[in-house]
């Protein structure tokens, strides 16, 4: 697939990653740089996130996730937090339009963190898209990589607890069913712009064999532009997960 922009032409390679996590990093900054407030930046960062949706489905991406909120992010100033908990209730409003285009929604993290009628929203959204299939869209909301496996091996621990396994049964793929992305294959490709260098927390158990990408671009200024570069980078990888 060529993409063409006003300086050059860009070839996709014909075989896309699986699965795609974007950290998006740098709303605050990107809004520091301007001199306006870091509510500002979350704003910036929102639409150009809808954009970044729309072109993956555009290109033939299977599943994307997106890393929207963590379980530290609750320590931020609370204007910043009411900003995010607002474009988070005006994007499930929003995301409806996305059903018509088969995608699939699913929110990774504890929702017991949000009110009431947030839950029931997102749990239908989840509820009412089960059985689309051309795209799976997760945002990681109240989403921790070590919550999550505490999470699975609590589950576990009942299950044993109950009668229902043995402590010998437990294996990696009982622990990956009980996973909030049961189901969904693990991560190829996470894309983390801003320049930090680290994973933070995120979905530390299936970005195990993944491949990161770096940039210096903050979140709100990520265009399609430069997921092609990163798509391109990682189909230049040579991934030989422990073999030679």
């Amino acid at each position: 697939m060529a993409i063409f922009g006003k300086k050059e032409t860009l070839t996709l390679p014909a075989e896309l990653p699986k699965h795609v996590g974007f950290i998006m990093d740098g709303n605050g900054r990107w809004a520091k740089k301007r001199g306006l407030p870091r509510p500002f930046g979350h704003k910036e960062g929102a639409k150009q996130f809808k954009k970044i949706v729309r072109y993956c489905k555009d290109i033939g991406l299977q599943n994307i996730s997106f890393y929207a909120f963590s379980t530290e992010n609750w320590q931020r100033p609370t204007d910043e937090i009411n900003t995010i908990m607002e474009l988070f209730r005006e994007y499930i409003v929003d995301v409806r339009n996305f059903l018509s285009e088969n995608t699939r929604m699913i929110f990774l993290g504890d929702k017991s963190a949000f009110d009431d009628d947030l839950q029931e929203k997102m749990i239908k959204l989840e509820e009412d898209t089960a059985h689309y299939t051309e795209m799976t869209l997760m945002m990681a909301v109240n989403y921790g990589g070590r919550s999550e496996l505490a999470h699975a091996a609590r589950i576990l621990a009942q299950k044993a607890v109950n009668g229902e396994i043995k402590p010998e049964d437990i294996n990696e793929q009982s622990i990956a069913n009980e996973l909030y992305t049961k189901g969904i294959p693990d991560v190829d490709l996470v894309i983390r712009p801003s320049g930090e260098l680290r994973l933070s927390n995120y979905l530390i158990w299936q970005c195990a064999y993944a491949e990161y990408y770096f940039t210096d671009v903050l979140w709100p200024d990520f265009t399609p532009a430069e997921l092609d570069k990163a798509l391109i980078e990682f189909d230049r990888r040579n991934r030989r997960f422990g073999g030679v």
